[in-house]
């Protein structure tokens, strides 16, 4: 019976510490992309201005409202709209428009890269990887 060394196992890396490794390497590199410093750029010009921070909270809680006045079956149509308004008044401040753009070319590239990462193994992990049984 032979049993392998620390040495040995310098030689040749354990699969699952490469793999680690490699998103370790993946996740640094992917901070380096565009898409990523935009975003970064733009969440923190949202997350700045006191101004929006306070229309954000303001929707936040209409939405908490609404969502608890639908659960109860007190929600009108009314209540909607003065919803829908209020997201589309905080979708037009440039700041959040450009926040929420950076945002989807950011989603948009790690697809991208759940894509490449998925292909090989034919399972989509980054999405739900279901088992046998699954409907």
């Amino acid at each position: 019976m032979s049993v392998e060394s620390s040495e040995g196992e310098s030689e040749t890396e354990h699969p699952a510490a490469r793999a680690t490794e490699l998103a370790s390497e993946l996740g640094e590199v992917i901070t380096e992309l565009p898409a990523y410093q935009e975003f970064m750029d733009a969440k923190e010009a949202v997350e700045s201005d006191e101004e929006i921070q306070e229309q954000v909270r303001e929707f936040e809680q209409l939405r908490e409202e609404f969502m608890l006045a639908r659960q109860t079956g007190d929600a009108t149509n009314e209540d909607l709209r003065e919803l829908q308004e209020a997201q589309q008044e905080l979708n037009d401040i440039p700041e959040m428009a450009e926040f929420q753009a950076a945002q989807n070319r950011l989603e948009l590239s790690l697809q991208e890269l759940n894509e490449t990462i998925s292909e090989p193994l034919t399972v989509d992990f980054g999405g739900k990887a279901g088992g046998c049984c699954e409907d």
